[in-house]
């Protein structure tokens, strides 16, 4: 199956070119994308949705990637990460940028820092692993790529 994580704002290119893939796909295909709705709260307002999405990859909460298992019959490592490494700094910032989560800070600060520090090392952890994906050797060479020899150090 193909799947890929996407937000239009963050990156217009990466995108489409998950859309033409999925669609190239012989086989089903999910394209999930980070689309901000009303119930987030944006406190910038609605019409900054797309900037919204930027933040959101910029910051770490989401990632951008492709799986196309078609590569690996190439000898290629199917899994690409889009995204670059984050500014895990914006994270809170961003997160109290939406009432959604800046209303639970409000009520409950302490409990809210907790959980925010949670969410923020639950994201690190997802793009580490990605990374450690994106980076896997899928040829016919058992040799590590020199990525993946300095992720084992």
């Amino acid at each position: 199956m193909y799947v890929a994580q996407v937000a239009m704002g963050a990156d217009n290119a990466q995108t489409l070119k998950a859309i033409r893939e999925a669609e190239a796909y012989d086989g089903p295909s999910l394209v999930i994308a980070y689309a901000p709705c009303i119930n987030h709260g944006i406190k910038k307002g609605m019409g900054k949705s797309q900037e919204e999405e930027k933040e959101a990859v910029e910051c770490g909460y989401w990632h951008l990637w492709r799986y196309n298992p078609a590569l690996e019959n190439e000898g290629k490592n199917p899994f690409s990460l889009d995204s670059k490494e984050p500014d895990w700094s914006k994270f809170e910032d961003f997160l109290k940028g939406e009432v959604r989560f800046a209303s639970l800070y409000k009520m409950f600060p302490q409990d809210a820092d907790e959980l925010f520090k949670a969410a923020k090392a639950n994201a690190q952890w997802r793009y580490n692993n990605y990374k450690r994906l994106s980076l896997q050797n899928w040829g016919t060479d058992p040799e590590l790529t020199s990525e993946e020899e300095a992720l084992r150090k």
